[in-house]
């Protein structure tokens, strides 16, 4: 198994990776942004086994990413949201999005788009809307698909842009 920490690398990327750098870390948290809360619905979009999910679910928890509530409590059944902490992930992934939107999509573009919930403007890279020129954060901002949704889906890209909530918005 490959380490998860970054000995004698003493800068902030390095510690950041120690706690995202995961596979699935990253992929959680932009799940959970667009509304996949609960662990089924987590499991069904990512694809994850089970065990895997759950580690990864409890060490961001741990590590003051994500908070528990329950919503059932026989059988105990939780969801999960991101606290101040997760919600700052946000620009990251916005950036990562667009730099795998630039090197990545097929020839129809990219199939998932970010826009100001208030405007309909597009998000930059930057985290800024394209057309009224507000500094956004996440909970300003909803997933659509973009011009490569459909080639991206019958290719297996994904089934759907919504949310778990149904809203396909990052909440």
């Amino acid at each position: 198994m490959l380490r998860s920490d970054y000995p004698g690398q003493f800068c902030s990327i390095a510690k950041s990776l120690e706690v995202i750098g995961e596979r699935w870390s990253l992929l959680i948290v932009r799940d959970i942004l667009n509304g996949h809360r609960r662990f089924g619905e987590l499991q069904q979009s990512l694809g994850i086994a089970r065990n895997v999910l759950s580690a990864r679910l409890q060490r961001l928890v741990d590590e003051g990413i994500l908070e528990r509530r329950a919503y059932q409590e026989s059988p105990p059944r939780h969801e999960y949201f991101l606290t101040e902490k997760g919600l700052d992930l946000w620009p990251a992934l916005i950036a990562l999005m667009h730099w795998g939107d630039r090197y990545s999509s097929g020839p129809d573009g990219p199939p998932r788009l970010i826009v100001h919930k208030e405007c309909g403007g597009e998000v930059s890279e930057r985290g800024i809307c394209e057309r009224c020129g507000e500094v956004l954060h996440a909970r300003d901002a909803r997933q659509v698909p973009g011009p490569g949704w459909e080639a991206a889906v019958g290719a297996g890209a994904g089934a759907s842009v919504s949310g778990g909530r149904g809203d396909g918005e990052i909440s």
